[in-house]
């Protein structure tokens, strides 16, 4: 192993509300970068040694020395990116990538307002968003975070502890709103994004970071015709597994390109993970916080 970003769900693993709920004693970790040190016997595509990222086995196990991934859940690594940026490639740009792309059908010269667009998914989203041609408003929440969004790209920073998004949606849209809304955090957040949706918008519905699960107020819906979308990318795992190594193929174009840098927030040793992860919880991090075993030659 090389490398494994800490996530959103590995908190609320520890704290046993995800919906996922591995048998304990459970190691950690949804996705991974590292070295192909071993191969079933009728694995013929990957070879020992191959630089890939990975999905281990049973969505939990990336946080150790070795870890199994089934041969369908390798891609290969783009060249250009380290461990904990390659580690990092696979669930958050899949993630934007499907919402945006599959989902939204985002167009070029779109308004693209993405929520929480410091962190993981909404950095992968600031950065898609400008690769496909949008207009880009992110939304974050201080300082240290409207910095990273800057240099992402974003036409529009937001700092919401000191602006109203809304409003500032409205002023930069001359009033139309925002054509797609990248929603991971739901409650007010939601309810407030209604006001600032453009007609016939999007409004794409990630998560509830925020703890509160909205009610939706369809008759609002009818007044802008706007549509809202829901995104769990793991569902496409199961459902339409050839997207998958599509996505990943314009994700490594993109890399190449030069369009798509993953943000990392701090590399940390194993025994300075929990630490990582309690910043992770307390909403103290932008982009990706990844453990990264600093004896694997990546």
């Amino acid at each position: 192993m090389a490398a494994a970003p800490a996530k959103f769900p590995d908190v609320l693993m520890c704290q046993g509300l995800y919906q996922n709920k591995p048998p304990l004693p459970a190691v950690l970790g949804i996705e991974l970068a590292g070295l192909v040190d071993a191969v079933g016997p009728e694995v013929d595509r990957w070879s020992i040694g191959d630089r890939v990222i990975a999905l281990p086995e049973l969505a939990h196990g990336g946080f150790a020395e070795y870890a199994l991934a089934p041969a369908d859940q390798l891609f290969a690594a783009p060249q250009g990116l380290d461990a904990a940026q390659a580690a990092s490639l696979a669930v958050a740009y899949q993630t934007a990538w499907f919402a945006l792309h599959r989902r939204a059908r985002l167009q070029p010269g779109e308004v693209v307002l993405v929520h929480a667009a410091a962190g993981g998914v909404g950095s992968a989203t600031v950065e898609l968003a400008k690769a496909a041609g949008a207009q880009v408003i992110a939304v974050v929440g201080g300082e240290r975070k409207a910095e990273v969004a800057r240099s992402l790209g974003a036409d529009l920073v937001v700092d919401r502890t000191i602006d109203d998004f809304v409003a500032a949606t409205k002023e930069f849209t001359g009033g139309r709103g925002a054509d797609v809304i990248f929603d991971p955090v739901g409650g007010d957040t939601y309810r407030r994004s209604t006001k600032c949706i453009a007609w016939e918008g999007r409004i794409l519905i990630i998560g509830f970071a925020g703890g509160q699960i909205q009610e939706v107020a369809l008759n609002h819906v009818l007044i802008k015709n706007y549509s809202i979308l829901g995104l769990v990318w793991g569902r496409y795992r199961q459902m339409a597994p050839d997207t998958i190594p599509a996505c990943h193929a314009e994700l490594s174009r993109l890399v190449a390109e030069g369009s798509i840098h993953p943000v990392i927030d701090s590399r940390l040793s194993l025994a300075e993970l929990p630490q990582g992860l309690m910043r992770l919880a307390a909403g103290d991090t932008v982009g990706r916080v990844a453990w990264v075993d600093e004896t694997v030659d990546f």
